[in-house]
């Protein structure tokens, strides 16, 4: 029996190739995305306790100096949320990058699948033709090969 050779198997085992490289960089855009949002969270709790901090220094005592440098923490905490706020942003921006090439490669990779069923069947119907044929064959050999006997 015949054995089924796609010869285009190299290149759909390159793109499956590439399809897994790009589910790694997803999932590695993803990781540094949660990295990035957990440090937002953890700045906005710090900036948090400043301003509870804030809050009590100025109901009790008046503590001009601690004041001061409680409200520099928080001015500081500020800009290093907005910093990060952009961080968070450019790591969005990379898994949603990231997940577009991943898709266009399960794209790429489902496309040269198909091609590879299609050659299949058409492979298929080539040996099924072919078996036909050869069956066609030897029953008209015995049928034509029995009947000069017959006639003597």
């Amino acid at each position: 029996m015949a054995k089924f050779v796609y010869r285009m198997q190299n290149i759909l085992d390159i793109k499956e190739k590439i399809e897994n490289q790009e589910k790694i960089a997803y999932g590695l855009a993803n990781a540094r995305l949660v990295e990035e949002q957990d440090k937002l969270r953890a700045i906005l709790v710090r900036r948090a306790g400043y301003e509870a901090q804030s809050r009590e220094l100025v109901t009790g005592s008046i503590k001009i100096r601690e004041i001061k440098e409680c409200k520099r923490a928080i001015d500081i905490m500020k800009s290093q949320q907005r910093r990060q706020m952009m961080n968070v942003h450019a790591a969005e921006r990379n898994v949603e990058q990231a997940r577009e090439r991943l898709n266009a490669a399960m794209i790429e990779r489902k496309t040269h699948e198909r091609l590879r069923e299609k050659a299949f069947e058409t492979f298929k119907e080539e040996l099924k033709q072919e078996e036909s044929k050869e069956i066609d064959q030897r029953v008209s050999y015995t049928y034509h090969g029995r009947e000069p006997e017959e006639k003597q």
